[in-house]
């Protein structure tokens, strides 16, 4: 029995006196999926195969055909589309890149996605593969594509889709910001996306089509400003933002948002849930009523066999990968628990460093990582891609945001709190230096914080790089929760030491003095 999250679902009378709907559908969707074939644990990274046995674990491709299963079951009238970003997350993006992706799709039978800036990440040559690849629409309206030949004759703007003797036009948009984020390559041109969905709403209503749905990568407030400045939309399937809507803890606003008699939904990420939206329509094609829930896809949700099986299948080369040599260490880079979490340890000082200057170009001046997130060292000697994986296995992703001073210092205070302890908030960091004195309380541990150098400014902003754990409040630091600028959605993590240790190898490994704990 999947559980549900919301309640209770609530009809949204949109037109008072309407006619009787003659035409009902439910929106089945996901966004976001990132390559989470696999279960995921309550912290969005790798679960065990005795959690998942245990029922500690959600998602994977393998619940989510028995939840897709189960909720078209539900309704007499039901499709199923992807609001972006199904590339990009864990090795089997590494390894299969869009193929993995498409093969599950088809065996899911979306009706059609939305291209994700994730989906450029290797350029329009995989995306395009990707595209050859899978039975249904991929849909991008707000970009000129026409100069791409890749694209230009595969990828649509929009297009029709026929369900229960209706015709459903269906838009994709993808974030303006595309070419900052990923690799389309100087051919395609992004461009506003009220125009562009605007544009492909009259194109369609000419044709007589009157139920319109914008699948957007482009994050839950521009899917808002969409609804509020055009016309003609009846619902937006949102994704980009990883935004949780529903009365659930954590919830980002309503299940469906609703702006003029636009639907706005979106369903987080992963995988974890399967957002399930019934809305009606009336004669003339107005929204009349849309209620839905997002459904939480927990281990109560059966795994299919034969998906499980194919997954298995497909992870076996995944060895290889893991034995890939990447590149060589001189000595020992130490990161072990006793040290990551207390001082600063090599392997902290150098995942700091990999961060900062994976982003350094983007004004970014601060790393900070968590000491519980550092899992492993690795020996001198060959450094292998599987090296690399135990010591970062939760699949975090580069988040960069901007905070003050002052809530920089907070964090740093977070960090030492529970030193003695050895927890894992305590912070390895980059481009700045700092002392903890454990004999004081907790809170008034730092001092002396420097960044670049100079003494930290309480009132001036700071560019930070973390991980999406660190950044979305993980291990006590909620101070980052309400950052500006927030950018979650950047590579993994272990990909980024993996490139700079290959750019630095023979690797040294150092530490130099950025943390002073007083008494050792």
């Amino acid at each position: 029995m999947i559980t549900r999250i919301l309640a209770s679902s609530c009809a949204l009378a949109l037109s008072a006196g309407a006619a009787m709907a003659d035409y009902s559908l439910t929106i089945l969707h996901t966004n976001d999926f990132h390559a989470r074939f696999e279960p995921i644990s309550k912290y969005d990274s790798t679960c065990s195969a005795e959690d998942n046995t245990a029922g500690d674990c959600f998602g994977g491709t393998a619940r989510l055909v028995t939840a897709v299963a189960e909720a078209r079951a539900r309704s007499n009238n039901s499709i199923l589309v992807d609001g972006g970003d199904q590339f990009q997350g864990t090795l089997f993006y590494t390894f299969y890149k869009g193929a993995m992706a498409a093969e599950f799709m088809n065996l899911l039978g979306y009706d059609g996605m939305t291209v994700g800036n994730h989906e450029f990440d290797d350029g329009p040559e995989v995306l395009r593969g990707f595209m050859d690849s899978v039975e249904f629409p991929v849909l991008m309206s707000n970009a000129d594509f026409s100069g791409e030949a890749l694209l230009s004759d595969k990828l649509l703007k929009s297009t029709v889709i026929e369900r229960g003797g209706e015709k459903i036009g269906l838009i994709g948009l993808t974030p303006h910001d595309t070419d900052e984020l990923a690799s389309p390559g100087p051919n395609v041109i992004f461009t506003d996306p009220v125009d562009a969905v605007q544009g492909e709403v009259d194109k369609l209503t000419a044709e007589g089509v009157n139920k319109i749905i914008v699948l957007s990568h482009s994050g839950y407030s521009v899917d808002q400003r969409v609804a509020a400045e055009t016309t003609g939309v009846d619902v937006i399937v949102g994704g980009h933002t990883n935004t949780l809507l529903g009365e659930m803890d954590n919830a980002e606003g309503p299940y469906p948002t609703m702006v003029n008699n636009t639907a706005i939904v979106s369903a987080y990420a992963y995988g974890k849930f399967l957002g399930e939206l019934n809305v009606t329509f009336d004669d003339d094609g107005n929204l009349t009523e849309a209620s839905g829930q997002p459904i939480l896809i927990n281990g109560e949700v059966a795994e299919d066999a034969a998906v499980v099986a194919r997954i298995g299948e497909l992870a076996q080369p995944l060895e290889e990968v893991r034995n890939r040599v990447v590149a060589e260490t001189a000595a020992e880079i130490v990161g072990v628990r006793e040290d990551c979490r207390a001082r600063e340890c090599a392997m902290g000082s150098l995942i700091a460093d990999a961060m900062l200057a994976r982003v350094a170009d983007q004004g970014i001046q601060i790393a900070i990582q968590n000491g519980g997130g550092i899992r492993a060292s690795i020996d001198a000697g060959p450094v292998t891609m599987g090296e690399v994986l135990t010591v970062l296995p939760f699949q975090n992703t580069l988040s960069t945001f901007q905070v003050s001073g002052e809530t920089m210092v907070a964090a740093l205070e977070n960090g030492a709190s529970q030193w003695e302890e050895g927890a894992g908030r305590f912070p390895q960091v980059a481009g700045m230096s700092f002392t903890v004195d454990p004999s004081k309380p907790a809170g008034e541990r730092v001092s002396d914080v420097m960044v670049a150098g100079s003494p930290i400014d309480p009132a001036a902003t700071y560019g930070v790089v973390s991980n999406n754990y660190v950044r979305n409040g993980g291990d006590g630091y909620g101070m980052f929760v309400d950052a500006s600028n927030v950018y979650d959605f950047g590579p993994d993590l272990a990909d980024v030491l993996a490139e700079y240790l290959a750019a630095q190898s023979p690797f040294t490994p150092y530490t130099d003095g950025r943390i002073t704990v007083v008494g050792e």
